[in-house]
């Protein structure tokens, strides 16, 4: 096979395009700070403009995983399937549909997070991005994994990044609990349908780190078969 059509193959390899949208993902996670604090203000200009960007991002990340999956090669000199790179992609492009889901949910509503715990809120939101941040550093290591053919050091580091998302995500769940325990306490001092809702936020919210958990997950399957 000529030299030229070999390089052609690796230029092809889909790490960079998958890298590229996490990145894009995880953007569109990262406003959902903003957006709470506007909403949580009753500020919802501010709260739409935000929405606004989270839903362009979302679609941007929709447009990235089309591309990928249609040029994705069938050939390719790496020592994972295809089909779990595609699977891959999917995990963690519902990130950004969460995000996406829960902002306009909110929006819609203009649902407003009780002032009596928005405090652990916000901490508790960004517990839950900090398992997207850490899914996004382990698919940025996709590069190392793949230039020592998904064996060695490297292996063992990633193995222990995905293990400190699940460390991550257990804090979530631990952090939901309580956050529960504090909504039941004033449940008779708002609507009824806004506090079934907030409880659905709440589980919305850690639908994220359970997300990015399962990123982890299917890029552990991945070490496990190269």
């Amino acid at each position: 096979m000529p030299i030229n059509t070999i390089m052609g193959l690796f230029a092809k390899s889909p790490i960079k395009p998958l890298q590229h949208h996490v990145v894009c993902v995880n953007e569109c996670c990262s406003h959902l700070v903003k957006f709470f604090k506007a909403s949580s203000n009753r500020d919802w200009k501010e709260a739409s403009e935000i929405y606004m960007k989270i839903s362009n991002l979302e679609k941007k990340a929709d447009i990235l995983k089309r591309k990928i999956r249609l040029k994705l090669p069938r050939g390719l000199f790496m020592p994972v399937d295809r089909s779990d790179m595609l699977e891959l992609l999917t995990q963690q492009d519902k990130l950004a549909n969460l995000s996406k889901d829960i902002a306009g949910r909110v929006f819609g509503r203009q649902l407003v997070i009780p002032k009596t715990f928005q405090k652990n809120f916000i901490i508790y939101l960004k517990r839950c991005l900090d398992a997207a941040n850490q899914a996004q550093k382990v698919i940025n290591e996709l590069d190392e994994l793949l230039e020592t053919g998904f064996k060695g050091r490297e292996v063992t580091l990633v193995a222990e990044m995905i293990d400190q998302l699940d460390v991550i995500e257990d804090d979530t769940d631990t952090m939901q609990i309580q956050l529960r325990q504090q909504l039941m306490e004033i449940e008779s001092e708002y609507n009824p349908v806004d506090i079934i809702f907030l409880y659905k936020i709440l589980e919305w919210v850690g639908a994220i780190a359970d997300q990015a958990q399962r990123v982890g997950a299917r890029l552990e399957v991945m070490l496990s078969r190269a």
